[in-house]
C-alpha cells in the first residue's frame, strides 16, 4: 500500500509540491494532475488533517459547504498525488529544500494570524480574534485549550460585518440544542450551554450599504428563532452615493433590503437574546472591567460619517469626534486575517500577500502562490477555484522553460528528507483513521463526527 502511494514516477515527470491542503491547496492539485499528465503532485501541511478551512473554519451549522471535501478526497487518492501531514513550511522542511528537491512549489497555505487594531487596551483578557474563536470551536488542535469566558458576562461585541462575523455571532445566539446535531467541537458545546450570552452587537465602522456581509448569511442570522433584531432606523437613510452603490452591486442591494424589512420589525420579538446591528462606529480605544481586573469591561467608540473616495465610487469611513461607549465582557474582532511569510520567501507586509503576477513568484523561478497568499484574505470556497486555474495556467506556460531531464527527486527526495529529520509525517490512509474515529464517535453522540482536537491524541492514531 505505501509502496502504491509513494512510488517514483520516472525522471521526466514534473515534480510539484503544494503548500497548504485547504482548497486554494487542494485546486491547485486537482488543476495541475489534469493540466499536465506527467505531473506528480505532493501536498504538505502542517497539521495531520487535510482540508483546511474547510474542516476549520466553515461553520459546523453550515454542513453543506463541506460537501467538497468529497471531491477533495478524490484528489489525494489519485496515484499521482500524496498527502503528507504533520509536515510544517519552516520547521519541518524549509523553503530552500523544497525548491531544491521539486521542479515547482506552489505556496497556498492561507492565513495564520489577524490584523490587529492597535488601540489602547487591545491586550484585556475577553479580547480575542475571530479566528481564534471560529478555530476554537471547529476543534483545530491549536485552540482546543482555549477558554473564551462565555459565563461572566451577558453581552457580546462582535468588530465587523462580514460573513465571518456573522458567523461567530450566529454561534453565539443559535441554541445549542440545534448546535449539538453538528460537527461543533465538544468543549464548545459544553461552554456554549452554559453561556450567559444574550445579546450580540454587530458592529461596522460603516454603513448598512456598505455592510461586507453575503445575502445568504444575513439571511440565515436573521431567521434564527426567538432572536430579537434591533436596527436603529435613522441607519438605514440612503444618500445618493449609497443608492449608486446599490445600482453598481446586486449582493450590497440586497443586504440592505434585507436589514431595512428586519429593521420594521425590529424590537418586536420577545425573544431571550438579541442580535443589534452598529453602523458608523469604529473603536477607538478598549476599556477594563470595573470588577474585574485585566479584563474587558466596554469598547470605546468613535461615531463615524462617510465621505467619497476620490472617482471609486467607494465610501470611506471618517472620525467625527463624537464617542460612545458600549459595554460588553467579550470582545471578537473579525478585522482581517494576516498570512505569515517564510524565510526566502518575498512578502508585502502591507498587503500581506506575496508579490506575484497571475501566480507567478516575482523573481523566483519556479515559485508560485494560490490562494490568500497570492491576493489576500478574500473570497469564498470557490474563489479559490478560479484563482487555482490562473496560477496553474501560469505553471503550464512555464513548463516549457523547465529542464524535466534535469533530476528533481520529488517525492522520493522529500521522504529522504523527512526520515532524515526523524518527522513523522501523516498520508491520506493515516487521514482515513482518523476520519473513521470521529464519525464512530460522532454516531453515538448522534454528530456527524466528534472531531479529535488535541494534538495528542491526532497524533496517536497513527
Amino acid at each position: 500500500m505505501i509502496a502504491r502511494k509513494f512510488s517514483s514516477a520516472t525522471s521526466r515527470s514534473l515534480r510539484v509540491c503544494v503548500v497548504g491542503s485547504g482548497p486554494a491547496g487542494f485546486y491547485t492539485a486537482e488543476k495541475m494532475l489534469k493540466a499536465h499528465e506527467g505531473a506528480e503532485v505532493d501536498i504538505i501541511d502542517r497539521l495531520p488533517t487535510p482540508f483546511g478551512l474547510v474542516r476549520s473554519g466553515v461553520a459546523p451549522d453550515h454542513p453543506e459547504t463541506k460537501i467538497v471535501i468529497n471531491q477533495f478526497s478524490r484528489v489525494a487518492q489519485n496515484e499521482r498525488c500524496s498527502f503528507f501531514g504533520n509536515v510544517s513550511l519552516g520547521s519541518s522542511i524549509s523553503l530552500s529544500e523544497l525548491r531544491q528537491i521539486y521542479h515547482v512549489v506552489v505556496l497556498a497555505y492561507g492565513a495564520e494570524s489577524d490584523r490587529i487594531l492597535g488601540i489602547k487596551g487591545e491586550e484585556l483578557k475577553g479580547i480575542h480574534s475571530a479566528r481564534e474563536f471560529v478555530w476554537w470551536y471547529n476543534g483545530h488542535p491549536d485552540f482546543s485549550n482555549m477558554t473564551p469566558d462565555l459565563k461572566n458576562t451577558d453581552t457580546a461585541i462582535v468588530l465587523g460585518q462580514g460573513n465571518v462575523a456573522l458567523d461567530v455571532a450566529r454561534i453565539l445566539l443559535r441554541s445549542p440544542t440545534e448546535l449539538s446535531t453538528t460537527d461543533i467541537a465538544s468543549h464548545a458545546l459544553d461552554a456554549l450551554r452554559e453561556s450567559s450570552i444574550r445579546k450580540v452587537y454587530l458592529v461596522g465602522r460603516r454603513g448598512p450599504v456598505q455592510a461586507a456581509c453575503t445575502a445568504k448569511e444575513l439571511r440565515e442570522i436573521l431567521a434564527i428563532k426567538d432572536l430579537q433584531i434591533n436596527i436603529k432606523e435613522a441607519d438605514l437613510v440612503k444618500t445618493s452615493a449609497d443608492e449608486e452603490e446599490m445600482k453598481n452591486n446586486r449582493i450590497r442591494k440586497r443586504v440592505f433590503e434585507l436589514l431595512s424589512k428586519a429593521s420594521s420589525t425590529s424590537g418586536q420579538t420577545s425573544g431571550q437574546r438579541e442580535l443589534e446591528f452598529t453602523f458608523f462606529r469604529k473603536p477607538d480605544k478598549f476599556l477594563e472591567s470595573d470588577d474585574r481586573s485585566g479584563y474587558v469591561g466596554g469598547v470605546h467608540f468613535e461615531k463615524t460619517t462617510l465621505k467619497g473616495n476620490g472617482d471609486s465610487g467607494y465610501q470611506i469611513a471618517t472620525g467625527t469626534g463624537e464617542y460612545e461607549d458600549i459595554k460588553c465582557g467579550l470582545v471578537l474582532k473579525s478585522i482581517g486575517y494576516k498570512s505569515i511569510p517564510v524565510d526566502g520567501l518575498p512578502f508585502d507586509h502591507s498587503k500581506g500577500v506575496v508579490p506575484n503576477i497571475k501566480g507567478r513568484v516575482i523573481s523566483e523561478d519556479g515559485l508560485y502562490v494560490c490562494g490568500w497568499l497570492k491576493r489576500g484574505p478574500t473570497g469564498i470556497i470557490a474563489t479559490n477555484l478560479y484563482d487555482a486555474e490562473e496560477t496553474v495556467a501560469s505553471i503550464y506556460e512555464d513548463v516549457s522553460k523547465i529542464e524535466l531531464t534535469s533530476r528533481k527527486p520529488g517525492r522520493e527526495g522529500l521522504l529522504q528528507l523527512l526520515e532524515s529529520k526523524k518527522i513523522k509525517f501523516f498520508t491520506f490512509d493515516d487521514w482515513k483513521k482518523i476520519d473513521f474515529e470521529e464519525k464512530r464517535v460522532g454516531g453515538l453522540k448522534g454528530k456527524p463526527r466528534e472531531k479529535l482536537t488535541a494534538w495528542k491524541d491526532l497524533l496517536q492514531v497513527k
